[in-house]
């Protein structure tokens, strides 16, 4: 399948602690980011595709029947038979969830340059890429900065998210790539707890003009339980959140991401694509789990009828 929007990164299976009170099961499921908004961009209607690595193991098949399941090109996933699937724990305790990762080495952090799958990047509309895939290691870095590179070539879009996960790596050394990769993209998808951090102001508009600064033409800024705000070509516009039961927020931005390339590529401008990702990313917190409550296009546009 020719995918329109292709993300790249580093899928993780996820292993959620069942009960506070029994710390010896675990419930299996399916997390990280990019993997996610693939997966969120399919369930909204949208032929998405994954570009990345996994290893030779069950982990790495349960992903690709997951793909396949979901109606995720599988196309630009390669097989690395000497690195294993990353795999990440989440405990619970008095001071909440607690996140234990098994990624170092793993087949997505042997991400090169050399192994990308170009031909599925230059076919895509949209290229999604997130600051994690950039921190698991220097050679994903790499890649990832070459995929947008060769997805411009080619006249794709690049779409971006901040993603900023101070545990892999140094606040400064964060900045410079993520600035670099504002240069890269058309489209950034930044929430606002990261750009805080990113660029040391509380201050909404402040963030937004040094995402223009540095080459973004569009920003969303994901505001969470506040909605999002749209900055383009000169105009602002925020737009508020859905009022849902919300249960668990695990994967609600992903799901943002992949409902507004969803609807970019099916034509909506920026603001249009903002309003229905917002729906989206609401109803995606009202089930437990990344993937389970990632919601389809009709139960988006019923909260947005809802919604007005």
């Amino acid at each position: 399948m020719i995918a329109d929007i292709v993300a790249l990164g580093e899928p993780l299976v996820e292993f959620n602690q069942a009960k506070a009170d029994d710390p010896h099961t675990y419930l299996q499921g399916f997390g990280g980011d990019t993997s996610n908004m693939a997966i969120a961009a399919a369930r909204v209607g949208a032929k998405s595709g994954y570009a990345t690595r996994v290893g030779d193991d069950a982990f790495g098949r349960m992903f690709i029947a997951l793909w396949q399941r979901e109606g995720v090109a599988t196309d630009g996933v390669q097989v690395d038979p000497d690195a294993p699937t990353g795999v990440y724990f989440v405990t619970h305790g008095p001071q909440g969830h607690e996140f234990s990762y098994l990624r170092a080495g793993s087949a997505a952090s042997r991400m090169a340059p050399a192994n990308l799958p170009r031909d599925v990047i230059r076919g895509a509309k949209i290229l999604h890429v997130s600051a994690i895939s950039q921190a698991i290691s220097a050679s994903a870095c790499d890649a990832a900065l070459a995929a947008m590179d060769e997805a411009r070539n080619a006249g794709a879009r690049v779409s971006y998210d901040t993603n900023l996960r101070l545990k892999l790596w140094p606040l400064p050394r964060a900045r410079a790539v993520i600035l670099a990769s504002l240069a890269r993209c058309d489209y950034c998808v930044p929430s606002l707890d990261d750009a805080k951090l990113l660029f040391d102001t509380t201050d909404e508009n402040a963030i937004l003009d040094a995402c223009h600064r540095a080459g973004a033409p569009v920003v969303v800024l994901k505001c969470g339980a506040r909605g999002c705000i749209v900055s383009s070509s000169g105009r602002r516009e925020a737009i508020a959140a859905h009022a849902v039961k919300s249960v668990d927020a695990t994967g609600a931005g992903d799901c943002f991401d992949g409902a507004f390339a969803a609807r970019l590529c099916a034509g909506d401008d920026p603001i249009a694509a903002a309003r229905y990702a917002n729906a989206a990313a609401a109803l995606a917190t009202t089930g437990y789990g990344a993937v389970a409550p990632l919601p389809r296009d009709a139960d988006v546009r019923a909260q947005l009828a809802r919604g007005r």
